[in-house]
């Protein structure tokens, strides 16, 4: 299938040249077309920031909603309609900072979604204050003196809460980074991939070629299986790990856990209103 299915005719794209975000939606596109997936079956869900816009730029069904809010979206979407993929995107100030609780609780939860976060350590919407994944001493127009923070550490805190799929890449690998993505969308459960993105325009340390000099891929000798140890290759920062952290597939789905779907695999909006029913409930509750 032609990714070009995919564009958005006469779209203003309100990101700076050169931005990691135009790779993050070539690599998305191009990864969506192979697998065959079409716009009538997707439905993109994001918050606010530059990594926000992206679904603005792709054809597919479209949820923009509050900051750090789209994962309870998400899973609610993905409730009502289990047919449909699910793919939520946002940055690290709107996921892991002002939806910091949202994403932990959806790790939780586990919905069959998959969450991708371009992670540029810096707020790239509001011109450069330190986000949750600044690293220390980063100093910014607000942080003058430098980050006295410890960085959020998302791959840890989702394989700490046992995740069912926690995944890292980087925008500049787009070959890479399209593999991991199938993996992502094709697994049950929910999938966290979190994309080092540099920000050309407000973050100079975290660039191109910085993240080039401080990554690897973690080889065939890593067991993504192995909970332990993809928690010592989560907190590793002299040089940051990519590929696939952590895989779990003991955890039973949101949708499983539902008992309109215990006996009735069918989507809820296909199924008949009862008012009489819900009336019922209703004066029950009373």
């Amino acid at each position: 299938m032609d990714p070009k299915v995919f564009d958005v005719e006469g779209a203003d794209v309100a990101w700076c040249p050169g931005c990691g975000n135009f790779s993050i939606l070539k690599t998305l596109k191009e990864t969506l077309s192979e697998m065959e997936i079409t716009p009538q079956q997707l439905v993109m869900v994001s918050g606010i920031g530059q990594a926000g816009k992206l679904p603005h730029y792709i054809k597919s069904n479209v949820f923009n909603g509050l900051h750090g809010r789209s994962l309870p979206v998400s899973t609610a979407i993905k409730a009502v309609n289990p047919e449909l993929i699910v793919i939520n995107v946002s940055g690290d100030g709107c996921t892991y900072g002002e939806g910091g609780n949202h994403f932990i609780h959806n790790i939780r939860r586990n919905p069959d979604i998959t969450n991708i976060v371009h992670n540029n350590m810096v707020y790239g919407l509001t011109k450069g204050q330190a986000s949750p994944t600044s690293l220390r001493d980063y100093s910014t127009p607000l942080q003058i003196e430098g980050v006295a923070l410890e960085p959020f550490n998302p791959l840890a805190i989702a394989i700490a809460l046992k995740a069912s799929f926690v995944a890292r890449a980087f925008s500049g690998d787009i070959k890479e980074t399209k593999e991991i993505l199938k993996k992502a969308i094709k697994h049950k459960g929910y999938a966290l991939i979190d994309i080092f993105q540099p920000c050309v325009t407000f973050n100079k340390v975290n660039t191109y070629q910085w993240f080039k000099n401080n990554t690897y891929y973690l080889d065939d000798s890593h067991d993504y299986n192995n909970r332990e140890e993809a928690f010592k290759r989560a907190i590793e920062t002299e040089k940051y790990p990519l590929g696939i952290f952590y895989k779990n597939s003991d955890n039973i789905t949101f949708n499983e856990s539902l008992s309109s779907y215990k006996t009735d695999k069918s989507p809820l909006y296909k199924r008949d209103f009862h008012e009489d029913k819900l009336n019922k409930l209703i004066e029950s509750m009373k």
